[in-house]
Formats: C-alpha cells, structure tokens, sequence
C-alpha cells in the first residue's frame, strides 16, 4: 500500500470517510469535493483492494483519492471501495499522511445505525477546543457505542490531534438525510459556508424513486400471481 501525493498541504484538516451504514461518509466527502470545488492531489494505491475504478463526468475517479480545497486548507479523503480486511493497514497509512502534512486535526465521518427518521449527530473529541466547540453548536459527544473499521483503527492507535462525527442512519440504501446532517454540523464547526439543502432534496427525490420502484415491483408480482392463477384454473 503507498501514499501517492502530488501536492503537499500545510497544517490542514483532514477529512476522512469510508463506505459504511447508509454511504454516508462516501456521499458527505463527494458533497464537499464537489461544492467546495476541490481538486485532486494524490491517492492511496494498493494490490489489495478490489480492481475497479468509477466514472464521473466522464472522468475516472480513484478507488481512494485525496482531495484539496486550498481556501479553507481542508485534505478530503474519499472512499469509494469496500476496504475490509485493510483497516489496520489504511489506518497506518492516514496516520502517516497526517504526520507528514502536519494536519491539524483529523475528522472521521461514521454512520451509525438506528431506527430514527430523524438523524441525530454526535461526537468524540480529543480536543478540548473542538469539544467545546461542538457542544457549544449542540450536538452531544457519544456515550456509549462500537466504533469500528478504519476510524476504530485511528482511534485506538492514533495520537494525532482527532475529532469523529457519528450520524443515525436507518438503513443499508444510501443515506443522503444522514449525510444532509453530517454537512450541516461541519458547516457550523469550520464555517464551510456550504448549503445541505439539495442533499435533502436528493434524498426526497431519492426516496420518491424507491416508493415508485417498489410500487412498481409489488403491482409485476401481482400481475405474475393473477397470470399463475389464471393458468391453473
């Protein structure tokens, strides 16, 4: 596994994010590629992870990319690869990359599952600062919980300054309500100036789509059982 960087950073933040319960860290870091219009400078290769690449406005987009937004110095990593079996090893490698940029402070993004409609967000913080500071825009450090894969990883053998925002996530399908909330507290906490609104419209629309196509499955398999009927009666 090795760190490919075309750009070194100074003292930024990291933002990083791995697929999990509800995409929500894979759809929060595209969100905020996206929006704040950063660019690519390095990724992280591996012989390990799955051979397999996705297109993106006709571009090919890296399995596991870095990506930079120079006007609020924040490195965003971004996960689009399943990487179980590699978390230890991914872990090393952030924490590498951290040391070497100098980072500031590390933020994970993590879904967690619940039944909720409404996605709450929570938080752990090493920092006293950004404790205070997260408390002070009302979300509430999580008290009980399992943290795994790479940011259990990170926080278990990590001593690098680091900050993890939880969000409830109720589903396997991707989760772009739970993401809206993930923007909308990163906002608040770096002062992002970026809008979450068309996240929920996404996911409004996202779930309109799922009704239409589950309504559409329910009516073909009630079409089948009246053709079945029909042909043995």
């Amino acid at each position: 596994m090795e760190i490919i960087l075309n750009k070194k950073p100074k003292n930024p933040r990291l933002i990083e994010g791995f697929p999990g319960f509800g995409f929500v860290s894979t759809i929060t870091t595209e969100f905020l590629i996206e929006h704040l219009n950063a660019k690519q400078i390095g990724r992280i290769e591996s012989n390990h992870i799955m051979p397999m690449v996705a297109m993106h406005n006709s571009k090919l987009v890296d399995p596991l990319g870095i990506f930079y937004d120079p006007a609020h110095n924040l490195v965003i990593f971004h996960a689009i690869t399943n990487v179980a079996g590699l978390e230890w090893e991914l872990a090393e490698k952030l924490n590498a990359l951290a040391k070497e940029l100098k980072v500031k402070e590390v933020i994970s993004i993590e879904g967690v599952a619940s039944n909720s409609e409404d996605p709450r967000a929570f938080f752990y913080s090493n920092i006293s600062k950004s404790t205070e500071l997260l408390k002070k825009i009302k979300i509430e450090p999580l008290k009980e919980g399992i943290i795994m894969g790479v940011t259990g990883a990170l926080l278990l053998k990590s001593k690098l300054p680091m900050s993890a925002i939880f969000v409830e996530t109720h589903s396997q399908l991707p989760d772009s309500r739970a993401a809206a909330k993930v923007i909308e507290v990163l906002d608040k906490y770096l002062n992002l100036k970026v809008d979450y609104k068309p996240l929920l419209e996404k996911a409004e629309q996202f779930e309109s789509k799922l009704k239409t196509l589950m309504q559409q499955k329910n009516k073909a398999e009630e079409e089948k059982d009246k053709k079945e009927l029909s042909y043995f009666g």
